[in-house]
């Protein structure tokens, strides 16, 4: 199955493929990669290694993956699915952007492209989390229409219902 990539305006959402994956988890590109400085970071690596791990598990997730953001061709950050929507249907994100790519409204437009993907595949909905000492994050889920719908100790929680 061949996914493709997502284009907005400014950016391209590039599927991560299990090769990909595995030179995001070493930190070592391959000739056709053009990493921005900084990628990838923790979360990068994180996520790809969930992504393997989950491929490893469950198989081609599909839509329901992570992927490179990429600006003029240079992978600049992630975003992406945490794995397949759960048993009532709906789908965890996640994104992060290298510090030379934010406060640019990438991320927004970012997460904003895959919410349409997943609302696309049929979701029920797509819930995320921030820190709440992370109001940048906050202000990407606000602004790409998923709004707050619960705090506790240590989190902001936000949801869109599709």
């Amino acid at each position: 199955m061949k996914i493709e990539t997502v284009a907005t305006e400014r950016l391209v959402l590039h599927p991560l493929t299990v090769a990909r994956a595995e030179r995001v988890v070493a930190r070592e590109p391959a000739g056709e990669d053009r990493w921005g400085e900084g990628y990838p970071g923790d979360g990068d690596v994180r996520s790809a290694t969930g992504f393997l791990r989950g491929v490893a598990e469950r198989g081609e997730p599909g839509v329901f993956r992570p992927y490179e953001i990429r600006v003029d061709g240079v992978t600049v950050g992630g975003i992406g699915f945490h794995g397949p929507p759960d048993e009532i249907g709906v789908a965890t994100v996640g994104y992060g952007l290298v510090p030379g790519a934010r406060g640019k409204g990438y991320a927004s437009e970012a997460l904003r492209a895959l919410l349409e993907v997943a609302r696309v595949a049929g979701v029920a909905g797509v819930k995320g989390d921030a820190d709440l000492d992370n109001p940048a994050s906050h202000r990407v889920m606000e602004a790409a229409g998923m709004p707050c719908v619960a705090e506790t100790e240590n989190l902001r929680h936000f949801y869109l219902a599709f």
